[in-house]
């Protein structure tokens, strides 16, 4: 697939009284991150969706970004050190979100395998500053790309940087931009932008679980002095030995029939419950890619998953209004040879019980902890780590089930196709909708080449 980029720009938010220049007193702000922002990846999350035709021009769309940026103005701004001591912040100085136009001359159905099966061609459909030559991250946090094929089918490519927006904020915003570009106002949902005020910690404070061990950590060089002999210690000299060996990405489709199959499973082995989708699906992957991976007892091995704390937190923080991050994670532990040899119904209880263990009561102890200034005293850094490339003993979810990306529609009709793009960190996971129209999921795993091609001999077998 070869793309031409026809015309790169910055795009700068559009207020409705047709100028680019904010309201008044609203120039030059700064937004402190919160908490939960600081502790979360430092990179751009990139999403990958196809339009059938007709859509409207990119002049429309452009212009419908202009105006979501007016409303999501954080989107438009540059982190940065904020003064007067503030640290870490969002700089609303509206210099805008990188906006690229590109052709592909061929029709998208001759590309559709690559959607089929991920590869590092996915990243054509993105703007080359997400993966800048020297190492360095786009300064702007939302990049675009709109790649137009001969057939007159679109290809989005989206970027957002994650500090700014986990993934229902990304979504709000996405939904957003559709609504702006369909000229229907006012853009909803508003976004809510009290990140800075938003969580304080208790007065006085209650530290009442680890984080030091879960959301942060004392630097690699300082961890390695301080605990020779650490598990995580083991594990890390376990990934890098493997690090030579290629990563593929995998998409596995579930169907709804499959899923059934799994939880009907799970739950033969519950005397008092059954399992969800999510936790019946979780497991199944957890066990399948333990056994894939040849892991036996003696081998500790852990799933970092992500919790959302907006139906979790007391009260309730705004789930279509709060506008940045809210994502703490459970992290369910096994030994590889147990894990395996039990029922599927184990492992779904393990995922249940670390999920339901992230409640308000840990939300509250973490902003307690993370606000307490231990973490700058100590110089911890965050176990949200960027710059891994190979997680085995572990893995990482993500899962995009429940976030409305898929309501995105800038007139012609919500995408026909939707995907994480090309990611090849060995270990990931993403869960996405399908779009077979059968009530199913995808899911994105990356893995080792020959952990993938016998993940792949026995990914549909339920034990």
């Amino acid at each position: 697939m070869k793309v031409k980029i026809e015309s790169s720009k910055i795009v700068k938010p559009l207020y409705d009284d047709g100028t680019a220049a904010p309201p008044p007193g609203a120039g030059g702000e700064w937004s402190p991150l919160s908490v939960f922002d600081k502790v979360t990846y430092t990179e751009h999350v990139a999403l990958i969706y196809a339009f059938r035709p007709p859509s409207p021009p990119n002049s429309d769309l452009e212009l419908g970004l202009a105006k979501a940026l007016a409303v999501y103005r954080e989107m438009a701004g540059r982190l940065g050190d904020g003064p007067d001591g503030l640290g870490r912040s969002v700089h609303l100085n509206d210099a805008g979100a990188r906006f690229v136009e590109a052709s592909v001359d061929g029709p998208l159905a001759a590309s559709l395998p690559l959607l089929v099966r991920p590869s590092p061609v996915l990243k054509r459909l993105h703007p080359s500053s997400i993966d800048d030559d020297d190492g360095r991250p786009a300064e702007e946090l939302v990049l675009v790309q709109l790649t137009r094929f001969s057939c007159g089918s679109l290809v989005l490519g989206f970027a957002g940087h994650h500090q700014i927006a986990d993934g229902q904020s990304a979504g709000n915003f996405l939904v957003a931009w559709g609504l702006a570009t369909r000229r229907i106002s006012p853009v909803a949902p508003a976004p809510v932008c009290d990140r800075a005020t938003r969580f304080a910690p208790r007065d006085p404070p209650l530290v009442a679980f680890p984080h030091r061990e879960t959301e942060y950590k004392l630097p690699p060089l300082q961890a390695k002095k301080k605990h020779e002999t650490d598990e995580d210690d083991d594990e890390e000299e376990f990934a890098e030995t493997a690090a030579h060996e290629k990563v593929k990405v995998h998409k596995m489709h579930l169907s709804k029939e499959f899923v059934a199959r799994l939880k009907a499973r799970a739950a033969a082995a519950s005397s008092s419950r059954g399992y969800t989708t999510f936790q019946s699906v979780v497991a199944h992957l957890w066990r399948a890619i333990t056994a894939a991976r040849g892991l036996g007892a003696g081998v500790g091995t852990k799933v970092r998953i992500s919790v959302s704390g907006r139906t979790r937190m007391r009260p309730p923080v705004p789930r279509d209004g709060y506008f940045g991050n809210l994502v703490l994670w459970a992290f369910p532990r096994a030994d590889a040879g147990d894990l395996v040899a039990r029922p599927l119904g184990h492992a779904a209880e393990l995922v249940r019980a670390a999920v339901a263990a992230v409640d308000d009561a840990y939300f509250r102890s973490f902003v307690d902890f993370a606000s307490s200034g231990v973490v700058e005293a100590e110089g911890l850094v965050p176990t949200a780590d960027s710059d891994q490339t190979a997680l085995c003993p572990n893995l990482e979810l993500d899962t995009w089930l429940g976030i409305n990306f898929c309501d995105l529609d800038f007139g012609g009709g919500c995408p026909f196709y939707f995907m994480p793009t090309y990611f090849p960190m060995e270990g990931s996971l993403f869960l996405a909708p399908s779009f077979l129209g059968d009530g199913g999921m995808e899911a994105y795993v990356s893995l080792f080449d020959n952990h993938l091609e016998e993940f792949k001999k026995i990914c549909y077998k339920i034990a």
